[in-house]
């Protein structure tokens, strides 16, 4: 049994070894030659999996350990027999805590509290569920916005439009898709309060960028359109602006790697069902409050700092996502 895998993806090194033969390779570098004879990938959103890469292979599992999945054509996989696993909702305490911190600095330089502010979040799933929880307990009005989910729960949810009108700040916590590639455009922005704050962390193109920079908002953004070309004015006038980073914690890059070692034990009927990463504790759940996470965010994570040095050196961005310190979950 042959396995490829990137070898940016933490933690993995020496887990499959006694089971198959494993080639580490970097995820932009994996060729068609070097899938042909494997029976499995495992990736990140570096690796774009397709009938180009994958014609003539006889892989038959690409476990991806990210939430996201647009960098595979799943479609052209599922045709020819290829099962597609991801790591969905694996990160998502660590993108909690970047919108936490998001928060407490835009709370800090404008001068409000979570009373005085309506927060509109567009997707509910394992991220946006968390922040409306959390959101909700730090004192902020909260609407939301998630038609899959409206359409198969009725729980509730507002549209997109309504969700917009109210929102003082809008954050995307959305996949990408056909239905959400640019649903964030100069139509929806014309519905958003003048000096609202736009915050996505999901996927750089579910936002239309160059409709923002024209669109008179405030923004801080995680992702961005056409990376790792930033574009010079979004940045440049990002109320904060990040590397790709905000799911960037040492326990969801721990939970990626095991929900993909599983995949691979249960396909392959190896013995590692239930392995996780023994360098990574778990972090301990909690409810914080607002006071406690002002008090302490900046201890764990400083994202006005990562925001200044992203724009000081916006050539850095794949260097500083590749080598990146991934903080500590802590609630």
């Amino acid at each position: 049994m042959k396995i490829i895998a990137d070898s940016a993806i933490p933690f993995l090194r020496g887990v499959l070894e006694p089971f198959a033969e494993v080639e580490y390779l970097p995820g932009t570098a994996i060729s068609a030659a070097d899938v042909r004879n494997a029976d499995a990938l495992v990736i990140r959103t570096r690796t774009r999996c397709d009938e180009k890469l994958l014609a003539d292979s006889r892989v038959k599992l690409i476990a991806t350990a990210t939430i996201g999945f647009d960098h595979i054509d799943t479609a052209w996989c599922a045709a020819h027999g290829i099962e597609v696993t991801t790591a969905a909702g694996c990160n998502a305490r660590g993108v909690l805590q970047w919108v936490g911190a998001a928060l407490v600095h835009l709370s800090r330089t404008q001068g409000w509290q979570p009373a005085e502010r309506t927060l509109g979040i567009v997707g509910v799933g394992h991220v946006g569920s968390l922040v409306k929880a959390y959101a909700e307990g730090w004192g902020f009005r909260v609407v939301c916005c998630d038609p899959p989910r409206e359409e198969r729960e009725r729980c509730g949810f507002r549209t997109l439009e309504e969700v917009a009108r109210e929102a003082d700040i809008l954050t995307f916590h959305t996949p990408l898709d056909a239905s959400t590639r640019h649903m964030a455009d100069s139509r929806l922005f014309g519905l958003i309060k003048p000096g609202a704050i736009l915050i996505n962390s999901s996927r750089g193109e579910v936002v239309d960028g160059e409709a923002l920079l024209q669109s008179g908002l405030g923004w801080a953004l995680d992702v961005w359109e056409h990376e790792p070309h930033l574009d010079p004015a979004l940045l440049e006038n990002a109320l904060l602006a990040t590397p790709h980073i905000a799911g960037y914690s040492e326990q969801g890059k721990a939970n990626a790697t095991a929900m993909s070692v599983a995949s691979l034990a249960r396909r392959f009927g190896l013995p590692l069902e239930g392995w996780y990463p023994p360098q990574a504790a778990p972090a301990r759940r909690r409810p914080i409050s607002w006071q406690e996470l002002c008090r302490t965010i900046g201890g764990t994570y400083d994202i006005a700092s990562e925001s200044r040095s992203l724009k000081e050196r916006p050539g850095d961005f794949e260097s500083m996502r590749d080598h990146y310190a991934y903080r500590r979950e802590y609630f």
